[in-house]
């Protein structure tokens, strides 16, 4: 603060009295403000969608593959062969709620470059109940996804009918580095 400014809050200040009688103010305590929500980005690029929705039988095992995708890798899979190299819980959580756990699951696994993942959806005793429900978007979603390759209903010691196993798409640099291993071994 400038002298001159100083001089002047003084010189305005200098009648003013001290309240008498503080004993009737009472402050009130400052107000818990939150911080504001921050907005997951990430969520803001999911495309799954929660229309209409066919509801899977459950006497109907989950299965899918892409084109082109050999059918010894979808045997593999369906056998459990492949170890997971990382899992979903999404037991007892709302449709909203799966849905960005599942997209979030499925981006982090291709950032780190796993190729086999497990997801537990639950099983109801009913076509309509609400786990038969997440496992019904599950299957859609999942198809929705360009890098899920292949999916299918997991073994009984994984979850059964209750979960399935996920088969994702080789990132580049993994396509590169098996490139290099097989034409080195050609020379």
């Amino acid at each position: 603060m400038h002298p001159e400014d100083a001089s002047l809050f003084l010189d305005a200040m200098g009648d003013v009295e001290p309240l008498k009688g503080c004993t009737d103010i009472h402050w009130q305590p400052s107000r818990n403000l939150r911080a504001p929500a921050r907005m997951d980005t990430l969520q803001l690029d999911n495309f799954l969608s929660t229309g209409f929705l066919d509801i899977v039988p459950l006497s109907q095992p989950l299965a899918f593959r892409r084109e082109g995708l050999q059918q010894g890798v979808t045997d593999k899979l369906r056998s459990g062969k492949y170890p997971q190299q990382a899992s979903l819980n999404l037991l007892r959580q709302s449709v909203e709620t799966c849905r960005q756990m599942l997209f979030s699951f499925i981006h982090q696994a291709r950032q780190e470059g796993l190729r086999n993942v497990l997801i537990i959806h639950g099983k109801g005793r009913d076509d309509n109940s609400h786990a038969n429900i997440v496992r019904s978007y599950v299957a859609r979603w999942l198809a929705e996804f360009d890098d899920v390759q292949a999916y299918c209903s997991a073994q009984p010691h994984h979850g059964g009918s209750g979960a399935c196993y996920v088969a994702l798409r080789k990132t580049e640099q993994a396509r590169q580095e098996n490139w290099e291993r097989h034409a080195k071994r050609s020379r």
